[in-house]
């Protein structure tokens, strides 16, 4: 991975928006920080495409849309995009997952948890899935003391003996059913909202993340960064990206976002 100083050798001018994960990345111990959130104005205020690409929740995610300098979410790891229209005051929800299937799984979400938490007792289910649609959360590191890789992988496992999707994040362990991830619906996202094509987008955009469910991103976009902390995942990340920052989570993406802006001169 080059330092992400080496961003400022791009051509001025041909970088269109910056896609990111949240925990983490934009955030540092579980908070929003003044150098990240006044970082992401200056990037709207330059007129760049901003698009949060998280696992957090659709109740996360209609707050984020309608609040934040963004020009859309995708949310729950690719289950929908949400984009707020300054025109006529209005949040339009894009669904990939049908909610009427994420209800008939309902019963099987319950096992999986259930057997998740019986195998690893010192997880729990994540403190925002009330406000989850489409995915199961069972938190390794925010809310309860860190679990092992042994642990984590143990309940991936469960996941996959049910025939759901895993994804770990910095922490969570997110499962849901259906063929979507983060990238496929930032590709829907920048096809239908933007009309980009996208190997033009690949180009043009670049993504910030910190964990193994960003893998998808950092394969696609080459102009991806990742923040400092992303070094405890190499070992078991395929898929690294191509940028690294010497600052962790959302002081690292303020250090991503000046040397974007600094080009932009």
């Amino acid at each position: 991975m080059k330092p992400v100083s080496h961003l400022a050798g791009h051509p001025p001018g041909t970088i269109r928006g910056v896609l990111f994960d949240i925990d983490d990345t934009f955030t540092l111990h579980g908070r929003i920080l003044d150098e990240a959130y006044s970082a992401l104005w200056r990037l709207h205020e330059r007129g760049l495409v901003l698009v949060p690409i998280t696992g957090r929740p659709a109740g996360w995610c209609d707050h984020i849309a309608r609040m934040w300098p963004v020009d859309g979410v995708v949310g729950e790891n690719g289950a929908f995009y949400y984009h707020y229209s300054a025109m006529d005051h209005k949040l339009y929800r894009r669904n990939v997952n049908d909610p009427e299937a994420a209800t008939a799984n309902r019963d099987t979400m319950e096992c999986i948890c259930r057997e998740a938490l019986q195998r690893v007792p010192h997880a729990a289910v994540a403190a925002d899935q009330p406000f989850r649609m489409f995915d199961l959360a069972i938190d390794f590191a925010e809310d309860v003391s860190p679990l092992t890789g042994e642990e984590i992988e143990k309940i991936c496992t469960v996941f996959s003996e049910h025939g759901a999707v895993c994804k770990v994040s910095s922490i969570h362990v997110n499962g849901w059913f259906g063929g979507y991830d983060k990238l496929t619906t930032a590709k829907l996202f920048i096809e239908e909202r933007l009309a980009l094509p996208w190997e033009e987008a690949r180009a043009s955009f670049v993504f910030a993340g910190d964990s193994p469910n960003d893998e998808p991103m950092f394969e696609a976009f080459p102009l991806s960064v990742g923040v400092a902390n992303v070094r405890k995942f190499m070992h078991v990340m395929r898929h690294v990206p191509t940028y690294v920052t010497s600052k962790e989570g959302g002081l690292g993406f303020a250090e991503m976002a000046a040397v974007l802006l600094e080009r932009m001169e």
